[in-house]
């Protein structure tokens, strides 16, 4: 067994896959009148399907993202709609967890 592919629920489908496309440098490879949208992602599929309400709560499974720069890496994001969720810290590893335009959370890491 291999993970296919992780599925984001989404209000505006097609927006949120065209949004993770440009901050992934991926390209939407699929789009099924806006009802599921999918996203390759340099080689990782993302699928974003649309929902009539937000799934209330913090997201349980979330994208781990690494970055030459993380800091840099967060600002662009940042200034690409993401918002700064938190900051952590333990001993030789820190991360930032962002939430995308539809409040779903993911961390970005300085790759290692």
């Amino acid at each position: 067994m291999r993970v296919g592919m992780v599925t984001f629920d989404a209000l505006d489908a097609r927006a949120l896959a065209d949004w993770w496309a440009r901050q992934t440098g991926g390209t939407v490879v699929a789009d099924h009148d806006g009802e599921f949208v999918m996203v390759d992602a340099s080689g990782m599929r993302l699928g974003f399907q649309r929902v009539e309400r937000p799934t209330p709560g913090k997201n349980r499974v979330h994208l781990d993202l690494e970055a030459h720069d993380r800091d840099d890496e967060v600002e662009r994001l940042r200034l690409e709609g993401a918002q700064v969720v938190a900051r952590h810290e333990t001993p030789g590893f820190t991360w930032v967890v962002l939430a995308d335009p539809e409040g779903n959370q993911f961390c970005v890491s300085a790759r290692h």
